[in-house]
């Protein structure tokens, strides 16, 4: 098996170290991730400006490829240029320093890169680690690897990939489930600069909590490893067939 590992928090964080550790043992690993923090940069990809590469080491634990751009860039130039073409068996992405669940899928660079694979017909998932400081990872690290050994068995439907969030501490368990729709609440704090300058600092607070392990944010909270299939294709069908008959002129 061949693993393209990637993530949003950029080539030199521990979470894809923990990551790689433990996928090395099960296949080959190409790591291709960007080279400082992409966080909430989304599925962006760069147009505008050229793409530097270089070869890196961190720390001597894993050789890869450090890309001057975002997450769905590393998928692209990594099948596009570093692969020659050749699709690997698997696209990862993580494991990422804090949670995507509900609404974040749409902002995480780290869920885009699963994306950028499901969209190329690779399996692929995106992980993440539910802290805020202090991450553990060996735990998401172990459960990353039993994952992939379970996807090379098993076969997505087309355009959909996963998204895992996992617990701190000890998990009760694995849900399979849906994706949350209740948005952050963010707020913005006005402030003022040293230069007398206005600014703004945005803030969230988290939905509040639910006793349903069938979503995946309220899982999390339960301290359940949750699994969400998401569809790459977003288009509403119900509606779509809702209004097929009518002709807007």
């Amino acid at each position: 098996m061949h693993i393209l590992l990637t993530n949003d928090d950029g080539i030199y964080a521990e979470g894809i170290h923990a990551a790689y550790k433990e996928l090395s043992k099960i296949a080959a690993v190409t790591v291709v991730a960007p080279d400082y923090e992409q966080s909430s940069v989304g599925h962006g990809i760069t147009l505008y400006y050229p793409l530097f590469v270089k070869k890196v080491s961190p720390e001597k634990r894993f050789n890869g490829h450090a890309v001057s751009g975002k997450p769905a860039d590393c998928v692209k130039f990594a099948v596009g240029v570093l692969l020659k073409g050749k699709k690997p068996d698997m696209v990862i992405s993580g494991i990422n320093f804090g949670n995507n669940d509900g609404c974040s899928v749409f902002y995480s660079g780290t869920v885009a890169a699963a994306r950028e694979g499901a969209l190329m017909g690779i399996p692929s998932f995106a992980i993440s680690l539910n802290c805020i400081d202090n991450p553990e990872f060996s735990t998401a690290a172990k459960f990353t690897k039993k994952l992939a050994l379970w996807l090379q068995k098993h076969t997505l439907p087309k355009g959909t990939f996963l998204n895992v969030n996992v617990p701190t501490g000890t998990p009760k368990g694995v849900r399979f489930t849906r994706q949350g729709t209740e948005p952050i609440h963010e707020f913005f704090e006005k402030r003022k600069s040293p230069h007398e300058k206005h600014y703004y600092w945005m803030g969230g607070k988290i939905p509040q909590h639910r006793n349903d392990n069938k979503i995946d944010t309220y899982a999390l909270k339960n301290k359940y490893i949750t699994i969400t299939p998401i569809l790459s294709d977003l288009t509403n069908e119900t509606f779509l067939d809702k209004v097929k008959p009518y002709d807007i002129r």
